[in-house]
Order: C-alpha cells, then sequence, then structure tokens
C-alpha cells in the first residue's frame, strides 16, 4: 500500500522558513516524479514545484528562489524548503507522486497546513 506523509507544516510569521518532509513507502520511491501542490479554500490546487526521478526541478514562476525541492531517494523522502514565507503562502501543502511507467499511477498524501501570520 502506497502512503505518503507530509511533515513540517506549522505556524510562521512572515520572512520565517519551514521545511515540509514527505515520507513515502510501499513504492519504488526513484521510479517517480514527485512534488508539491499547495491549495487554499475555494482555489484550485496548485502546483509549487516537482522534480524527476535525476532530480530535475521544476518550479511555480512566482515561487522561483523562495522554494526548494529536493529529494532523498535512500530516505525515500522529498522535502520543501521554503524561506521569505509570506502571508499568501498559507495554504495546506499536498505531497504528490507520478509513477514513470506505463501506468502513470498518481499518489497524494493527506496534506499539511502552513500558515503564515503578517
Amino acid at each position: 500500500q502506497v502512503q505518503l506523509v507530509e511533515s513540517g507544516g506549522g505556524l510562521a510569521q512572515a520572512g520565517g522558513s519551514l521545511r515540509l518532509s514527505c515520507a513515502t513507502s510501499g513504492m519504488v520511491f526513484s521510479f517517480y516524479v514527485m512534488g508539491w501542490y499547495r491549495q487554499v479554500p475555494g482555489k484550485e490546487r496548485e502546483l509549487v514545484a516537482s522534480i524527476s526521478k535525476d532530480g530535475r526541478t521544476a518550479y511555480a514562476d512566482l515561487l522561483k528562489g523562495r522554494f526548494t525541492i529536493s529529494r532523498d531517494n535512500a530516505k525515500n523522502t522529498v522535502y520543501l524548503q521554503m524561506i521569505s514565507l509570506r502571508p499568501e503562502d498559507t495554504a495546506v501543502y499536498y505531497c504528490y507522486a507520478q509513477s514513470t511507467l506505463a501506468s502513470r499511477r498518481e499518489y497524494w498524501g493527506q496534506g499539511t497546513q502552513v500558515t503564515v501570520s503578517s
């Protein structure tokens, strides 16, 4: 059974930083593209960042320079380092995995709340 478990969310002050982690199990981690999405109430879930199985990264344009995605294939974990946080970064952050195999199966974590106070 595939599981994606996020951690590291919480309350931060504007200008502060947080590091989110997503620990995975039940999957061959190195076969998956990993990503982080976020969602606020009333809005669609949006892509924050993604990282390929060989470490190539992509970011939402507005978040470049403040957010950094990384992965540790030995620990089956993907990270999102967030700096210079802003109140508008407040959202539920979701970990995402998509297989690079023909099935292209997708999995989501349960989400972790990030709240940035001004």
